[in-house]
C-alpha cells in the first residue's frame, strides 16, 4: 500500500524547527478520512490490479491457450527480471530521483556472470554484484553528495555501463557462455512445482522490499524525502545516506538480474537490456507510484510489471500482430495512468 511518512521519523535536528504540523483532521474513520478519499487512495493503490485481472480473465476466455498453467509459468518467468530491476527502480522513484543506467547496468551484469561462472556460482554472483552495485553507488554519490541531476548522472551511467559491456565482449563478437549442468545455470535453470527459481527470487525481494518500506525507518525516510527533501532535512533525516543507498540498491538489483538472465540464457548476450530502464520505469508508474516521489508501493510495481508481461504474451497469443505492438500498448498505458493520478490527487487535495 501507499505510506506517507507518519511514525518513527527522528527528531528535528539541533537549532531547527520541524515544518508546522498540519491542522488536525475531523475525527471520525480510523485514518480521519473521508468516504471519497479512501476510494481515490484505493484506486490509486489497487487500480492496476484490478485492470490486470480483467485482461487475464478476458484473455483466458477469448484465447483457451491464454489460461494454461504451462502460459502462466512461461510469463511469470520471463517477467521475473524486469520484476527485479523495477523492484530497484522503486525505490528511486519514490525519493523523486530516476535511474535511467539500469539497461546498461543489467546486461554488464549478465556478461560479467557468465564470464565468472567459469569459477563457481559464488564468483558468478558476486561480481556482477559488486561492480553494477558500485556503479550505483557512483549514481547516489554524485546525485545526493555533489547535488547533480539524476537524469544526467544516470544517462552517464548507462553509457558508461555500454561502453565497458563493449569493450570486455570485443564489441560484441565474443560471447560468454556458462558451463552447461553448472550450479550457477541450475540456479537460472531450475525450478519448483514447474515455476523457475528467478521468479522465486522475485518474490523473495519483492517482500523484503515491501518490509523495508512498510515496517523501517528508513523506508519512511523515502517517503519523506520524496515529499519534501528540504522538509525531510529539516527534520533531522539523513536525506543524502538515503539518496546513495536506493541508486546502490538499484544497482545491486540490476546487476543480480542480469546475472540470472546470463544462468538462465547460458550465456551473457550483449544486446539485451535495450529499453529495460523505460519498461521498469513504467510498470512503477502504471503500478502507482508517482513520479515525483513521495507516494508508491513495491505490490504496485509487481502488477506493472505482470500487466506489460501480460500484454506482450497477449500479442504473441494473437499471432497477427509484431512484438512492437507491446511498446504502443505500454505507452496508452503510462499516458491513461499519469493522468489518472494527476486526477486522483487533486481528488485528495480537494476533499
Amino acid at each position: 500500500m501507499n505510506h506517507t511518512p507518519a511514525l518513527g521519523l527522528p527528531e528535528p535536528a539541533a537549532g531547527l524547527s520541524a515544518p508546522p504540523a498540519p491542522p488536525a483532521r475531523p475525527s471520525g474513520a480510523a485514518a480521519g478520512t473521508t468516504g471519497r478519499e479512501r476510494l481515490l487512495s484505493l484506486l490509486q493503490r489497487q487500480g492496476v490490479l484490478a485492470v490486470l485481472l480483467l485482461v487475464v480473465v478476458v484473455s483466458s476466455v477469448v484465447y483457451p491457450t491464454f489460461g494454461t498453467l504451462d502460459n502462466a509459468r512461461g510469463v511469470t518467468v520471463q517477467a521475473s527480471f524486469l520484476a527485479i530491476v523495477a523492484l530497484g527502480m522503486t525505490l528511486v522513484i519514490i525519493t523523486g530521483g530516476i535511474d535511467l543506467s539500469v539497461g546498461s547496468v543489467f546486461a554488464l551484469g549478465g556478461v560479467l556472470a557468465a564470464w565468472a561462472s567459469q569459477w563457481g556460482i559464488v564468483p558468478a554472483l558476486l561480481l556482477p554484484i559488486a561492480v553494477c552495485g558500485a556503479i550505483g553507488a557512483v549514481n547516489g554519490l554524485l546525485v545526493a553528495r555533489a547535488g547533480m541531476a539524476p537524469f544526467i548522472v544516470t544517462l552517464a551511467s548507462l553509457l558508461a555501463a555500454r561502453g565497458l559491456l563493449l569493450a570486455l565482449t570485443d564489441e560484441g563478437a565474443t560471447t560468454y557462455l556458462v558451463p552447461r549442468g553448472s550450479a550457477f545455470a541450475e540456479l537460472g535453470q531450475g525450478t519448483v512445482w514447474g515455476f523457475g527459481y528467478p521468479l522465486l527470487i522475485a518474490l523473495a525481494l519483492f517482500g523484503l522490499g515491501g518490509v523495508l518500506l512498510q515496517r523501517t525507518s528508513f523506508g519512511q525516510t523515502l517517503f519523506a524525502v520524496g515529499g519534501s527533501a528540504d522538509a525531510a532535512t529539516l527534520m533531522g533525516l539523513p536525506v543524502a545516506r538515503a539518496k546513495v543507498t536506493v541508486y546502490l540498491l538499484s544497482g545491486l538489483l540490476a546487476g543480480l538480474a542480469g546475472a540470472l538472465s546470463a544462468a538462465r540464457l547460458s550465456s551473457g548476450v550483449t544486446i539485451v537490456g535495450v529499453g529495460m530502464e523505460l519498461d521498469a520505469i513504467s510498470a512503477v508508474v502504471i503500478g502507482g507510484t508517482l513520479l515525483v516521489g513521495g507516494a508508491g508501493s513495491v505490490s504496485g510495481t509487481l502488477w506493472g510489471v505482470l500487466l506489460l508481461a501480460v500484454i506482450q504474451n497477449l500479442i504473441n497469443q494473437i499471432g497477427s500482430l509484431n512484438s512492437s505492438y507491446q511498446s504502443v500498448v505500454s505507452g496508452g498505458f503510462l499516458i491513461v495512468v499519469v493522468v489518472a493520478q494527476r486526477y486522483l490527487a487533486r481528488g485528495r487535495r480537494t476533499t
